[in-house]
């Protein structure tokens, strides 16, 4: 596919792997769209790269929405990759052998799963409007989902269950948006260097990394970005979950 002078939109493009995609699609010649929330860094990291800062909760249809037409402005709409989420550790039980706040599973649900089925649906549906390439292709989208789909760690039943939703949801949405020439991939990481990860002390950012069997380190952003790039270019990707990983499989905690 070729995205010269195509509209991309990024979630969660104001740090960490959001903003090295965008950068990396605005590189390829593509008109970024940055969705992140208000208080981000979004309107810097947009403006660094010529392109727009849609201020939006992606957990809001409306709110999205309004991103969306915003992006579509630009032109025609091809790319869209999903980077926001959140990761907030808890458990089922607290420390007393109590019940954990309910709230607290559902807003990671609401953000990291319905937050990217609300994106795909208001995307796609400026998408299939638009003109098709001479091949039939519409666009592209890629979702983040993570390691934790699969191997899930003490503390991560929230996490897990929101990243496997998506997953799970892929190869159906890309079924069903066949018809349209959109198609529908996945990536899951593994231990990334992203911004919460740099916080810890440098001594735990290597153990970490030491659990990765090859390469020993953490995953970059880049990395991230190149295999999005790669994901939008290969026409014949499809429905799939790559898991981006170093080979880990990861511990119960």
């Amino acid at each position: 596919m070729d995205i010269n002078d195509a509209t991309a939109l990024v979630t969660g493009g104001a740090s960490g792997l959001g903003k090295a995609t965008a950068t990396r699609l605005a590189e390829a010649g593509a008109k970024v769209t940055i969705i992140d929330l208000p208080s981000s860094a979004g309107q810097q990291v947009a403006a660094s790269l010529g392109g727009t800062f849609a201020p939006a909760d992606v957990t809001d249809p409306a709110q999205v929405a309004a991103a969306v037409q915003m992006a579509a402005a630009s032109g025609p709409l091809r790319v869209v990759v999903n980077c926001a989420g959140i990761a907030p550790p808890a458990k089922v039980l607290d420390r007393a052998g109590e019940p954990t706040p309910l709230a607290d599973f559902e807003r990671v649900i609401r953000v990291n799963l319905i937050g990217t089925f609300t994106v795909i649906q208001q995307a796609s549906a400026v998408m299939a409007r638009a003109d098709a390439s001479a091949s039939g292709d519409r666009g592209v989208i890629v979702n983040t989902a993570s390691v934790a789909a699969f191997d899930g760690q003490i503390g991560q039943p929230a996490y897990s269950a929101s990243k496997g939703g998506v997953h799970a949801m892929t190869l159906p949405i890309a079924r069903e948006l066949a018809r349209y020439g959109i198609r529908v991939c996945t990536i899951a990481p593994g231990i990334m260097e992203t911004p919460m990860l740099a916080g810890l002390p440098q001594p735990a950012q290597d153990s970490l990394g030491h659990q990765v069997p090859y390469p020993q380190r953490l995953g970059r952003p880049g990395e991230y970005a190149a295999l999005v790039m790669a994901i939008v270019e290969n026409g014949y990707l499809n429905g799939e979950t790559i898991r981006l990983d170093g080979a880990i499989r990861m511990a119960p905690k």
